[in-house]
């Protein structure tokens, strides 16, 4: 039998405040619309707050924050749900989906966005001037969050992480203040923001800058699963010696179907290496020959594309669905290394994750920033799964030996993940992280998601 949630009573003298307030609407567990505001992105958990705020204005955030921390309950926040660890049970939740726009300066190259926008907007209308954000794979993940995380993208290894680029951001802190903060205002908070998530604060606005990219030569390479010993030696071999003009990745499929590969069978195996090169469509034929002549392919969709179809790269799934999501980063991937992924996720391993991905670090995401920021900057490639609901990790564990110890934390999803947020740090770097944390949130009010410190902490 599921659980039945114990919700805090809210005061009603608390509810009317937050109602008279608040721009935006107010959800407490009986009334319509509750359980429609929690629907994420993620399935494999879902909140189950006290009550909801959902926000219009950054007004509306700091009527929330100053409110729950009156009341001693943890806040919560979410824009999309992909990213959903712990659930934000008997706590306030704010969603920020209603905040969503989004402005482009093309003489400046910043784009200033609200807390609730997704890449897809900012890819567009950056498009539109010849600019391009550091956005992930996916185009309809959350800008805040994916920032504030790090931002892991297919412009990395030419201008590194989306966090590296964030020059200003508007939060409001546990003590219901609204700040902007720069290196110049707060330095060690916005040192923090940038790669420790959401543990100081609630994002109202971020402010960031694009680069001059209109075009890639992008695409996917798709092979069978029988191939995928010889592709992925060939694709590890090959990133030994690509320009930081390449970024590239790749994944070992079983996915319901493939529309880039007509006719193939449904949750068969296939691999896909994702390419996104900002050379010449020459050039980036040269630098791809070893890889089509790796095996026999089932699909080749690299070609001349325009940066807002970024999106078709990696084809990431589109409509809600549940998934375990765990990583760890690797130091090298050496041919030991390779035996191991493909004797844990290959064809004949049994394994039945939906996607097994192997991405390519280096240049630019291996280099400090202009402004330090959290974001670890050691291993060479990522390894991260997506698992089916339930399934134990049976693909990272026998690659622990070539781990950094560390983790990235987007790629982390799922409760079994919520408790991972320290291993995505070096011990300096976290040791900060907490000095920042208890200065700026001194009771733990910010204490769901990726939490630096756990439930009781302070």
């Amino acid at each position: 039998m599921a659980r039945q949630p114990q919700y805090s009573v809210i005061p009603d003298s608390a509810v009317d405040r937050l109602v008279s307030e608040v721009k935006g609407e107010v959800f407490l567990p009986d009334d319509p619309g509750y359980e429609a505001e929690l629907d994420g992105f993620n399935r494999i958990g879902r909140h189950r707050p006290a009550i909801v705020v959902g926000a219009v204005a950054a007004e509306d955030v700091v009527a929330a924050v100053r409110i729950a921390t009156e009341l001693g309950l943890p806040v919560g926040v979410q824009a999309t749900g992909h990213g959903i660890a712990a659930p934000a049970d008997d706590a306030l939740l704010v969603t920020t989906h209603r905040m969503n726009a989004v402005a482009v300066d093309p003489i400046a190259r910043i784009a200033r966005v609200e807390a609730g926008a997704q890449w897809h907007q900012v890819i567009a209308t950056a498009a539109y001037h010849g600019l391009a954000p550091l956005n992930g794979s996916s185009h309809l993940v959350g800008v805040v969050g994916y920032t504030l995380g790090g931002g892991l993208g297919p412009l990395g290894r030419l201008y590194g992480y989306a966090a590296d680029h964030v020059t200003r951001v508007h939060l409001v802190t546990a003590d219901g203040r609204h700040r902007t903060v720069t290196p110049e205002s707060d330095g060690d908070l916005f040192w923090a923001l940038r790669g420790g998530k959401g543990n100081f604060g609630i994002v109202t606005a971020l402010e960031f800058r694009l680069v001059p990219v209109a075009r890639l030569y992008g695409g996917g390479l798709y092979f069978s699963g029988a191939q995928a010993a010889a592709v992925l030696d060939a694709w590890r071999t090959w990133t030994r010696t690509v320009p930081e003009t390449l970024t590239s990745s790749v994944a070992l499929l079983r996915l319901p179907g493939l529309h880039q590969v007509p006719g193939h069978p449904a949750g068969e195996l296939a691999v896909h290496i994702r390419i996104a090169f900002t050379g010449t469509q020459e050039d980036g034929e040269e630098l791809l020959r070893p890889l089509r002549e790796a095996g026999t392919l089932l699909a080749d969709t690299v070609a001349e594309m325009p940066y807002r179809d970024v999106a078709e790269i990696h084809q990431d799934p589109t409509e809600p669905l549940p998934y375990h999501e765990r990583n760890i980063v690797l130091r090298d991937l050496d041919e030991d290394a390779l035996d191991a992924l493909l004797a844990a996720a290959g064809p004949d391993s049994g394994c039945t994750d939906p996607m097994v991905e192997l991405r390519h670090l280096g240049g630019a995401l291996s280099r400090p920033p202009a402004v330090a920021n959290a974001v670890g900057r050691d291993g060479s490639y990522t390894l991260s799964t997506l698992s089916l609901p339930g399934s134990p990790d049976v693909v990272l564990r026998p690659l622990s030996g070539w781990s950094t110890g560390r983790r990235y934390l987007n790629f982390l999803a799922g409760a079994d993940t919520s408790g991972s947020a320290p291993e995505c740090f070096d011990r300096a770097t976290f040791a900060r992280l907490l000095q920042v944390k208890k200065h700026y949130d001194p009771h733990n009010t910010f204490r769901l998601g990726h939490a630096l410190l756990p439930d009781g902490a302070a």
